[in-house]
């Protein structure tokens, strides 16, 4: 037992860099501290000791090197780095060192330091100095650091006083470490994200998805940023996540993260490291509402599914149209798709509310190849088909749980990008994923707009008024399948027992301009029920439109038709359509009322027994 006085210990413990890195013996294990809190003085001086230190072997998360460890070309150097790394492992950077890599979750890494599977013979870590007790925070570092540190044969701490003191389970005491090398310098930190022309569209997307209350994890890179600032209007967000960084910071400045509705924790950020900023990293030292937790706590699936309305925004390389993703370190994401991404999106998918999301361009930056592929081709595939629910593009959102294969298909083709979206289609055909006989339709060929979507409080209840998608027509075939005998034949003026998918096609395959269909529903992207429809289709020989709307019964006499007619007239007239046209039986009192409010002078005439309104938006 230790029975000496702390300080007395620190004072004896005092070496120079040179001497402590001295210590390390070649052939042994080494652990360096991860991502900004790499003790750079430390690393430096192993770099120029290389020369005696043959066979070690480098143990660290992928990180942004101060000093290289290894030699550019790939083809060896003085240290074997091992890289925890759940990625694909395809660009140029990583591809050189892939062999190296060792797929892992996050929250198992601890683990296999702890139970000594893979023992640490050394840590070079960096913290804080010493409180009046002893203790020094790991600061903006805490990740798999903590278990490296407490299972490691030799602890070699940097002691910077510029590394953040952080509360929760960031302390190490001084006693626990064997040399102390004291050197003062700058953190690592990491600049704004470039701003990428696909980031604030994908951004817009992800926040619909947010509501209000929800904890977030988000990944690191442009778009990610993009997306905390476009959830600026929410209201008591939460973070629990691996990284806090600038982003975050200014939300809670805002007041919109709060931390008060997390379910665990409340009140508290949770990360277990911080990359950024010097402002991010003062804002973090010693703040009351931030707690630092090693990975098998932050990464743990089972706590990460205790909080309410958790969402998991994670960052794909690519996705294949059964759903299967590809991850890597793109450059402009620099540490994103880093092992921490399949537990977060089991526990965010667990979790009461909660929702995983997949986000990615849709193209290579040059624009030149589609993310969204056919099919993987000698590509590891880091998360499985059956934990993908959301996936968001700059061309929409789709939700992929609990659907089949052709309807996955048709999803992810419907938010590829326009230029791909044909190629992808006959691919689909040929490894049969659709049936050969289907034709690509206009609606998926057609960028979706999500500027016409309106979302309506009516008698307490969310109704979300869009544009139809290629995804819906199942669901149009349920809501005129639930329909009254007498709106059938209201609707389509004459009784109809069945409402095969041909039949229906021009309700779903529009081309959002000449042929358009506007549906009102409930329920969370992917499982929607429709409630209502309203549309037109246009005789382009007359230049007029044919409008036809149905209601469910439990929704009429709320307002409804009147929504959906007036979104149908101002999208015709802004496609360039002279005016509308309607048939309808003379006892249909509701619609021919409905019809009759519009602003025009409305023309009359019977066709057979058959009552036809219509109208030109030229006589107001």
């Amino acid at each position: 037992m230790n029975s000496s006085y702390w300080p007395d210990d620190y004072i004896a413990k005092r070496l120079d860099a040179k001497t402590a890195i001295g210590r390390l013996q070649p052939g042994q294990r080494i652990f360096i501290g991860s991502s900004c809190g790499e003790p750079q003085h430390l690393v430096a001086e192993l770099a120029a000791q290389k020369k005696r230190l043959s066979d070690l072997e480098i143990v660290r998360l992928l990180s942004l090197e101060s000093t290289p460890l290894t030699l550019a070309d790939g083809k060896g150097g003085p240290f074997n780095v091992r890289s925890f790394y759940l990625g694909s492992g395809i660009s140029k950077t990583l591809a050189a060192s892939r062999r190296f890599f060792t797929p892992i979750n996050l929250s198992a890494v601890p683990k296999l330091f702890l139970s000594r599977r893979i023992p640490i013979h050394a840590a070079l870590i960096q913290v804080s100095p010493p409180d009046d007790f002893g203790w020094m925070s790991l600061g903006v570092s805490v990740d798999v650091t903590m278990a490296a540190a407490s299972s490691a044969d030799l602890v070699i701490a940097q002691v910077n006083p510029k590394m953040p003191r952080v509360l929760g389970r960031s302390f190490i005491h001084a006693n626990d470490v064997d040399c102390f090398v004291e050197h003062e310098e700058e953190l690592l930190t990491l600049g704004a994200s470039p701003d990428l022309p696909s980031a604030r569209v994908i951004a817009g997307h992800v926040a619909s998805l947010v509501d209000d209350g929800s904890t977030l994890q988000i990944s690191l890179g442009a778009t990610t940023e993009a997306i905390l600032h476009a959830c600026s209007h929410k209201n008591d967000l939460g973070i629990h996540a691996q990284f806090v960084t600038d982003p975050i910071m200014t939300l809670v400045a805002r007041g919109v993260i709060t931390n008060r509705k997390k379910g665990i924790n409340d009140g508290k950020i949770v990360a277990s490291s911080a990359i950024g900023s010097k402002n991010l990293y003062e804002f973090i030292n010693d703040n009351p509402a931030i707690e630092f937790h090693p990975s098998d706590y932050v990464n743990d699936p089972s706590i990460i599914s205790r909080h309410t309305k958790m969402v998991s925004v994670q960052v794909a390389h690519s996705i294949d149209l059964t759903g299967q993703v590809a991850a890597d370190a793109l450059a402009y994401n620099h540490y994103s798709g880093v092992t921490g991404m399949c537990d977060f999106i089991r526990g965010a998918a667990a979790s009461p509310e909660g929702k995983a999301i997949i986000m990615l361009p849709s193209t290579s930056r040059d624009g030149r190849r589609s993310r969204i592929v056919p099919f993987f081709e000698q590509v590891p595939v880091v998360v499985s088909r059956g934990d993908v629910h959301f996936v968001v593009t700059e061309f929409g959102a789709v939700n992929l749980f609990g659907k089949n294969l052709a309807e996955r298909a048709t999803a992810l083709i419907s938010i590829a990008h326009p230029d791909f979206r044909d190629w992808l289609f006959e691919k689909a055909k040929q490894v049969g994923l659709l049936p050969v006989e289907r034709d690509l339709c206009d609606a998926i060929r057609g960028i979706y707009p999500v500027y016409l979507e309106s979302e309506k409080t009516i008698e307490g209840k969310k109704l979300l008024f869009r544009p139809v998608k290629p995804t819906d027509a199942r669901l149009i075939q349920e809501h005129l399948y639930g329909l009254d005998k007498k709106d059938v034949i209201a609707r389509f003026l004459h009784n109809k027992a069945s409402f095969g998918q041909d039949e229906v096609q021009s309700l779903y395959e529009g081309d959002y301009s000449k042929d358009y269909t506007v549906v009102a529903v409930e329920g969370e992207l992917g499982f929607e029920k429709v409630v209502a429809i309203g549309g037109y289709l246009t005789d382009s020989a007359k230049n007029m439109a044919e409008v036809s709307f149905s209601v469910d019964k439990s929704w009429q006499r709320k307002g409804l038709g009147r929504i959906l007619l007036n979104m149908v007239a101002q999208r015709a007239m802004e496609s360039g359509i002279a005016g509308l046209f309607a048939y309808m039986a003379p006892t249909n009192r509701a619609m021919i009322r409905l019809f009759m409010s519009l602003p025009y002078k409305i023309a009359t005439e019977f066709d057979q027994d058959v009552l036809v309104l219509s109208l030109k938006f030229s006589m107001a």
